[in-house]
């Protein structure tokens, strides 16, 4: 095994505790009858086509990262990608319609921390030789 790689258990095992926990915060927060009309239907769509599939890969990636497999760190750049491509647009949108705009705040800082995980996991490190 090569020259271990700074951050990656930290980052491997906040991404499993962090999806396992999302998965019900995801069904509380898409079901919740909304204060903002219009929104209601937008939070369900969103859980059902964006957010719970990239749980559900962002899972599977940390069980890859978790076994140091390269296909992990594939599997955790496409959730990554797919949380952020959620989060972001929902985000400025919520903060540009000005209903509940800490849900919006809340939804750009999540997209941030999706930023900086990316920038983690696409370092070139990751993608030399076989196992981790």
């Amino acid at each position: 095994m090569g020259p271990r790689m700074r951050g990656y258990w930290f980052m491997t095992w906040l991404g499993l505790v962090a999806n396992l926990l999302a998965l019900p915060a995801i069904g509380v927060l898409a079901f919740r009858p909304d204060s903002s009309a219009g929104f209601q239907a937008t939070n369900i769509s969103l859980a059902f086509s964006l957010a719970w599939p990239a749980t559900i890969v962002g899972i599977v990636a940390c069980a890859g990262l978790l076994a140091q497999r390269g296909w992990g760190v594939i599997l955790a750049i496409v959730a990554l990608s797919m949380s952020l491509a959620g989060s972001l647009p929902y985000g400025i949108v919520r903060l540009a319609m000005g209903a509940q705009p800490a849900v919006g705040l809340w939804s750009v800082l999540l997209a941030v921390l999706h930023v900086l995980a990316l920038i983690y996991w696409c370092r070139s490190e990751h993608r030399r030789g076989g196992r981790l």
